[in-house]
């Protein structure tokens, strides 16, 4: 991958934010779960819903994409009783689909690439052979399937990935008889599990919370609905946090009543010490005096390289705790933050579960390593804009996973590349 080369500037401006990643992912399983025809929209061809639109149509749908509206025809899902569903990167499309693919009765494969090569899947070897699926893996991919999902009770840590959850919830409903998900840990990133249960009521399947976790009426169908999609607050974080260290901007198509956890991006910035402008559909931020501020990360993973860089160009000291999960994502982006922060000549110091920052008010310049991690390249162009030098970030191409066209929204803005 190549390297990119960003000056200190500011950006001013407004931007749109892309449609939300995780709000697509489920749009699409559902629209083609639902054996009709569905169109979803607006939805952006990143890399990780290229891997979830390959996974239906493996597993029998057609898609057609014309301008950024995504047509699902699932009249043909479950028809292909073997698939090989190649995940690519997306750790999201492989934890959704496994049960998925074991609800219709596939023998599966899943393959994938990069980094998903690492990231666990060992939980399923632990909660589908009891209820009728034969799973093969050695906690990692390749991971192969073979059964007829059965409805029943499924133990499930709520504290390892939320993406098994909504596997579950997605599947559970298509069985014959009822299903409870029995959390034995507190379920974190709550916000994502929400986000399942408001797609699939948009589709006509309901899902009760419990005391215990959620309860799943079997015999349910998802009926065929045309959708739109939420903005991603995940990556409108970016420009957000952007206006408030250096700048100005106004991100527009966000929804504060989203379902999305990441949507606490604006309080968060408030606290910090910035006055976000919120309307119905867009946040305006502008350049503000900073101070360090304590995160609980714990439904907000995806924030806290973001939230680092932000950190770092306040006064004081910001804690952020909860967080142990992010060394399981494309990188340990524990390790990996830190190791941005510290190389600009910041202060971060690395804890078992977070990071503690010490605001230097901005950064000195010099090279990050990228890491092939999306959220840590695209917070590192952030840090550029507070940095008395030019930043040098490796494997820029890693925003295809997420958000292809970053740097053209960045340029757009003002910044210098």
């Amino acid at each position: 991958m190549s390297d990119i080369i960003i000056k200190p500037s500011k950006l001013n401006g407004e931007v749109t934010a892309p449609p939300s990643k995780s709000d697509v992912h489920r749009a699409i399983i559902c629209a083609a779960l639902s054996g009709g025809v569905c169109k979803v929209a607006p939805v952006a061809l990143s890399n990780d819903i290229k891997a979830t639109i390959g996974c239906v149509n493996a597993l029998g749908a057609s898609t057609n994409i014309e301008g950024d509206i995504l047509t699902v025809d699932g009249r043909n899902l479950f028809k292909n009783k073997k698939a090989v569903l190649n995940c690519i990167e997306s750790g999201s499309t492989l934890r959704f689909f496994v049960p998925i693919a074991a609800a219709g009765g596939i023998d599966a494969e899943f393959v994938g690439s990069g980094s998903l090569l690492k990231r666990p899947v060992g939980l399923f070897k632990e909660i589908l052979p009891s209820a009728g699926v034969e799973v093969k893996t050695d906690g990692n991919l390749p991971l192969t399937i073979k059964g007829q999902l059965k409805s029943g009770d499924f133990s499930v840590a709520g504290n390892i990935s939320s993406q098994y959850i909504t596997g579950l919830l997605l599947a559970l409903p298509l069985l014959g008889g009822d299903s409870r998900i029995i959390l034995t840990t507190k379920l974190q990133s709550a916000g994502y599990v929400d986000m399942t249960i408001s797609c699939m009521k948009k589709y006509g399947v309901v899902v009760d919370k419990t005391d215990y976790g959620f309860f799943i009426k079997g015999n349910q169908s998802y009926k065929p609905q045309n959708y739109i999609t939420d903005g991603d607050w995940s990556q409108a974080a970016f420009f957000l946090a952007a206006g408030v260290v250096s700048g100005g901007v106004k991100v527009n198509g966000v929804d504060i009543n989203s379902a999305q956890g990441d949507k606490e991006i604006v309080e968060l910035l408030r606290r910090f010490g910035a006055e976000p402008e919120i309307s119905d559909n867009f946040v305006r931020v502008k350049e503000s005096t900073l101070r360090g501020i304590k995160i609980d990360a714990e439904n907000i993973p995806d924030l806290v390289p973001i939230l680092s860089v932000t950190a770092s160009c306040a006064e004081g000291v910001t804690e952020i705790y909860n967080a142990e999960r992010l060394r399981i994502k494309e990188s340990d982006r524990l390790k990996t933050t830190a190791e941005m922060i510290n190389s600009l000549g910041g202060d971060c110091e690395e804890k078992p579960d977070g990071l503690i920052i010490r605001g230097t008010g901005g950064f000195k310049g010099g090279f990050v390593n990228g890491s092939n991690d999306h959220r840590i390249v695209m917070s590192a162009s952030v840090a550029a804009l507070k940095s008395a030098g030019e930043v040098r970030i490796s494997d820029m191409e890693s925003i295809n996973k997420s958000f292809p066209n970053y740097f053209e929204e960045y340029k757009k803005l003002g910044g210098v590349l």
